[in-house]
C-alpha cells in the first residue's frame, strides 16, 4: 500500500487575515506612516468630491428657491461700440407683455459717489455704484435683508439708502440704524438696511440702493433704467424672452441684452465641475504615491522577514501560503489607509459644509470608490514582494543572517 501523500495545511480567511496582520502589529509606526500615504489620497479625493457636491446642491437649492424664471433686459451696445440706453418707458412697456407676471428695475445714478465721511478722498470710491431701485426689486430678484429694512414708497421720497453685502464691507458698516450714514453725491444718506448677497443679482452687492423719486429729486436721476427684473410663469419664459428686447426698446431692440441669471449660475457650476476634475487629478497622484510607499513598505518587510519565510517553509508552508501572507498584509495596509482617508475625507467636507451653511452632500459612490481603489493600488504593491517572499528557498532564507 502506498503512503500516504503529507497534504500542506489549509489557510482559512480567518488564518490569512491574521498572519497577514503580523507585519502590521510587529511594525505599527511604519504601517502607520505607510497607511497616512494611502489616507492623504483618499481624504483628498473624496474631500474635493464631496464638497463640489455641497456645493452644487446649495447652488441648486439657490436656484430651486429664487426660481429660473428670472429674465433681466439691459442695455447693449451701439453700432458705433458705445454703451446704449433704455427708454425711460421701458419698465412700463415691459410691463405689459403677457407672459410677464411682475417687473422692476434699478437705474444708475452717474455721477453720484459714494462715501462713508467727507474726509475719503474723491478717487477712493471702492468701486461702489449708486442707483435708484423700485420698491418692488427685493421680491423679484428674491434679496434678502440682512439687517435693517427694504425701501418702501415712505421711505423711497427721503435720502435714506439699502446697501449691498459688498458696499456694506467696504464702508465699514455691521449694521444698519437711523445714526448710520453715508455720504451719496454729497449729500447724507441713512442706511435704512444692509442686503445679503444676491445671487441672481451680484450687480446690487456692490450698490448704494436709493429710492426712484429721491434720485430724481436730489441726485439728478435722469429716470433711465439701467437694468429692468421680470418674472414669468416658469412655462412662459421663453416666450417672453422672444419678445422682450424689442418690447423694452422698439426704436432699437438690437441694443437690447436679455438674460437669465440663472444660466449664469449654471455656468459657474460647470466651470466648478473643470476646476473639481483638476483637484481630483492632483488626489489621485497622491493616491498613486502612497501605493509606491506601500510598495517600498512590503520590500523592505520581505528583506527582513526572511528567516520567519524560512522557518514557515521548512515547516511546510506552500510558495502559495507565503504568496498569499504578504499579498494580504498589502491589502491590510491599504484597507487601513482607505478607511481612514475615507473618514477623514468625510469630516473635511462635514465640516466644511456646516462651515459654509451647505447640506453636507457625500456621494457613496466616491467614498465605495476610494476605498476600492486602495485595495487595487495594494494588490499592485504587494504582487511583486509577495512573489519574491513565495520564491525563497527554505535554506536559502533560514542561512540569512
Amino acid at each position: 500500500m502506498a503512503a500516504d501523500v503529507l497534504q500542506p495545511a489549509r489557510m482559512w480567511p480567518r488564518d490569512v487575515l491574521r498572519v497577514g496582520a503580523v507585519g502590521l502589529r510587529t511594525r505599527p509606526m511604519r504601517a502607520f506612516l505607510s497607511a497616512l500615504g494611502i489616507a492623504i489620497g483618499i481624504a483628498a479625493m473624496v474631500a474635493v468630491v464631496g464638497i463640489t457636491s455641497s456645493s452644487r446642491a446649495e447652488l441648486d437649492r439657490t436656484i430651486a428657491s429664487l426660481g429660473t424664471n428670472v429674465l433681466t433686459v439691459s442695455p447693449g451696445t451701439t453700432l458705433t461700440g458705445e454703451t446704449a440706453q433704455l427708454p425711460v418707458e421701458a419698465e412700463a412697456m415691459v410691463g405689459r407683455i403677457g407672459p410677464v407676471e411682475s417687473v422692476s428695475a434699478i437705474g444708475r445714478v452717474d455721477g453720484a459717489k459714494v462715501y462713508r465721511t467727507d474726509k475719503i478722498p474723491v478717487t477712493e470710491t471702492n468701486g461702489i455704484a449708486t442707483y435708484a431701485a423700485r420698491t418692488g426689486l427685493r421680491s423679484i430678484t428674491g434679496a434678502r435683508v440682512r439687517s435693517g429694512t427694504w425701501l418702501n414708497d415712505a421711505t423711497g421720497a427721503y435720502p435714506a439708502t439699502v446697501l449691498g453685502a459688498t458696499a456694506a464691507a467696504r464702508l465699514g458698516i455691521g449694521h444698519a440704524g437711523p445714526d448710520t450714514q453715508v455720504l451719496i453725491g454729497g449729500e447724507w444718506f441713512t442706511v435704512l438696511g444692509i442686503l445679503a448677497p444676491a445671487p441672481l443679482a451680484p450687480e446690487l452687492d456692490t450698490a448704494a440702493l436709493v429710492g426712484w423719486p429721491v434720485a430724481e429729486s436730489e441726485l439728478g436721476f435722469d429716470g433711465h433704467p439701467t437694468t429692468v427684473y421680470t418674472r414669468s410663469a416658469d412655462s412662459q419664459v421663453e416666450s417672453a424672452r422672444s419678445v422682450l428686447g424689442a418690447t423694452a426698446n422698439p426704436e432699437a431692440p438690437n441694443e437690447v441684452e436679455v438674460s437669465r441669471p440663472s444660466d449664469a449660475l449654471a455656468a459657474k457650476q460647470a466651470a466648478g465641475e473643470a476646476f473639481t476634475g483638476l483637484l481630483l487629478g492632483l488626489g489621485a497622484v497622491a493616491l498613486l504615491v502612497g501605493g509606491v510607499g506601500v510598495a517600498n513598505t512590503m520590500v523592505i518587510s520581505v528583506l527582513e522577514r526572511r528567516a520567519e519565510i524560512g522557518l514557515r517553509r521548512s515547516l511546510g508552508a506552500t510558495r502559495g501560503q507565503i504568496r498569499t501572507q504578504f499579498l494580504a498584509e498589502s491589502l491590510l495596509l491599504s484597507a487601513l489607509g482607505g478607511a481612514g482617508g475615507a473618514l477623514l475625507g468625510t469630516a473635511v467636507t462635514s465640516g466644511y459644509a456646516v462651515y459654509k451653511g451647505w447640506p453636507a452632500v457625500i456621494p457613496p459612490w466616491a467614498v465605495l470608490g476610494g476605498v476600492t481603489a486602495t485595495l487595487a493600488i495594494g494588490a499592485l504593491a504587494g504582487l511583486y514582494p509577495a512573489i519574491r517572499a513565495s520564491r525563497l528557498s527554505p535554506t536559502e532564507a533560514l542561512a540569512t543572517p
